[in-house]
């Protein structure tokens, strides 16, 4: 519920704090005195069209903020939290206006956009008037509004489950449909490709073997000239082994005197022809090491070259060529088996398409049997309303055709106004007197089927007295039993049934200064009074104080 309203420099209003209770409040005053005024700034604190006019002149700006208490799984709370905003124990909107035009939004003191801040005020208050365009005028909200009414939640669950299934299932064979297409459009290149990689049998991390083997291959053949170089000192034509064993040879023939002089240089040419033998068996040991086929680098280098090659021609990659092979064959087989798919994702489409329509018939013969009962239960109310002659048409138009989550059905509220006229769009056919009676007879049957916590009817008794006002407060009464009600009214029928009675008048704040609008609560004496001047005018007199207080007691006020 509504519990304060604080305003600040919105035209005529310079400083105004409102306290609220639950039930039926109705605010009057003389025409001028500021009614119209604190709903468009109650509006903007709602997230409605900010106005530069709206500033009180001769100020920087203007200010309102509206506190709601509401239950923990209001959709309001749930909305704040889904938008990270602060979910406190009370709700408070707040809206800056500054004459520039520009405007500030907050909600419990957190900036938020304007668009956050309508949203959530369209789930807290509606506001509804003889020329209100919004609400349960809008065609937009009637199909949510029947199925409140009604009471189908498993059904409109049901047609929602098989309407995404539906979905679902158009778009696998679509995806199939796009995927086979694609295979048969590109099935020669493919199988081209696959004959050619297939050729070709790239393996994972075949690249970096290749490119270590022709290293070490290139290496080796660097390394042949010294193999060839160091054979040609150590058993070529200069080589010092032959000569070295000749020298040996005539030294162990010298005498034994002699021997024993050139024993040191005997063992000496002895381990260097050691050493020379050592040098020739490692020399052989390379050589056996270095034994490869010539040809192998060439063939390494033309395996390498290969797969570089096909890496490019399809820019990727030596190591993900396997997978280009893996796709190009899965789009083969998605053309010799894609079409046995198609037709069993295309019999599940149809099998999804049953179960949906089976669904969404369900719910529009449900939505049937809702509109009867709400067009009746509305129509009941119309003859107290002075609209007896009047018909409420809950008007269901089902397209098969039309495939949603909501089903098949379009719904509207129409109305007909007297017989033999032609029924159509409340807002078209309806006078504003009677869109407002047709407004306040929808909301009381719909008042326990999710309406938002707080509603507030301007003025919707202009134009009718006697009777129908007393039947309008009647009405505004029983709805206040469920929901915290505000009205702006000037019939004292209505006003007599209020709990909480307030008076909005225009006070000067000193001589010749700028007028201001004052709201005041009003106790029963003063209740009496104000019943008092709307049923006589300007000039209450005895009879009128009297014609109030019978009114007052008829009414229990």
């Amino acid at each position: 519920m509504l519990t304060t309203l604080s305003v600040r420099n919105i035209v005529l209003i310079d400083q105004l704090d409102l306290a609220f209770e639950t039930g039926l409040t109705v605010l009057t005053g003389e025409t001028g005195a500021g009614k119209s005024i604190l709903l468009d700034a109650l509006t903007l604190a709602l997230g409605g069209r900010g106005d530069a006019a709206l500033v009180r002149q001769g100020t920087e700006s203007g200010q309102v903020v509206a506190v709601l208490h509401l239950p923990d799984d209001h959709p309001a709370r749930i909305l704040l939290r889904e938008s990270e905003v602060a979910d406190d124990a009370e709700i408070i909107l707040r809206r800056v206006q500054y004459p520039d035009g520009r405007t500030r939004a907050f909600i419990n003191d957190q900036p938020v956009s304007a668009g956050l801040l309508k949203s959530v005020g369209a789930l807290l208050v509606e506001i509804h008037g003889q020329h209100d365009d919004r609400a349960l005028v809008d065609a937009a909200t009637h199909r949510a509004l029947l199925d409140a009414f009604g009471g189908y939640p498993e059904k409109l669950a049901a047609t929602a489950g098989a309407y995404q299934a539906l979905v679902a299932a158009q778009r696998a064979v679509d995806e199939q449909k796009a995927l086979v297409e694609r295979a048969a459009r590109e099935e020669d290149y493919a199988r081209h490709i696959v004959e050619e990689l297939s050729a070709l049998d790239p393996q994972p991390a075949e690249e970096e073997a290749l490119s270590e083997r022709r290293q070490w291959l290139m290496g080796l053949e660097k390394a042949a000239g010294e193999v060839s170089d160091a054979d040609e000192i150590l058993n070529g034509t200069q080589a010092p082994g032959p000569t070295l064993a000749m020298l040996l040879r005539r030294l162990t023939r010298k005498s034994d005197a002699e021997a024993a002089l050139f024993a040191p240089m005997a063992e000496a040419l002895d381990a260097a022809l050691v050493a020379l033998d050592s040098a020739n068996e490692a020399l052989d040991h390379i050589r056996r090491e270095m034994a490869f086929d010539p040809r192998e680098l060439e063939q390494v280098e033309e395996r390498l070259f290969a797969l570089r090659a096909a890496a490019r021609k399809h820019q990727v990659d030596c190591d993900a060529l396997p997978e280009v092979l893996a796709r190009y064959r899965a789009d083969i087989e998605a053309l010799e088996s894609g079409a046995e798919t198609l037709i069993k994702l295309e019999a599940d489409l149809k099998d999804a398409d049953v179960a949906y329509r089976k669904a969404a018939q369900a719910l529009s013969g449900a939505r049937a049997k809702a509109a009867k009962a709400l067009s009746d239960a509305v129509g009941k109310e119309l003859p107290d309303l002075k609209l007896g002659a009047a018909r409420f048409i809950v008007d269901q138009q089902i397209d098969e055709d039309r495939v949603a989550a909501s089903g098949f059905d379009q719904i509207a509220f129409h109305v007909q106004t007297n017989p033999g006229t032609a029924a159509g769009p409340m807002m078209k056919v309806a006078s504003g007197g009677e869109l407002s009676r047709f407004l306040l007879a929808l909301k009381v049957v719909l008042a326990d089927k999710g309406s938002v916590p707080v509603l507030i009817f301007d003025e919707i008794d202009t134009g009718v007295g006697g009777a129908v006002a007393d039947a309008i407060g009647k009405r505004l009464a029983r709805l206040a039993q469920s929901v915290q009600v505000l009205t702006v009214t000037h019939a004292p029928q209505v006003a007599a049934r209020s709990g909480m009675h307030m008076l909005i008048e225009k006070q000067a704040i000193s001589e010749g200064a700028f007028m201001r609008t004052h709201v005041k609560p009003l106790d029963a004496d003063a209740r009496g009074e104000e019943l008092a001047r709307m049923l006589a005018g300007a000039t209450i007199t005895d009879e009128a104080r009297a014609a109030a207080r019978r009114l007052m007691s008829e009414v229990g006020a």
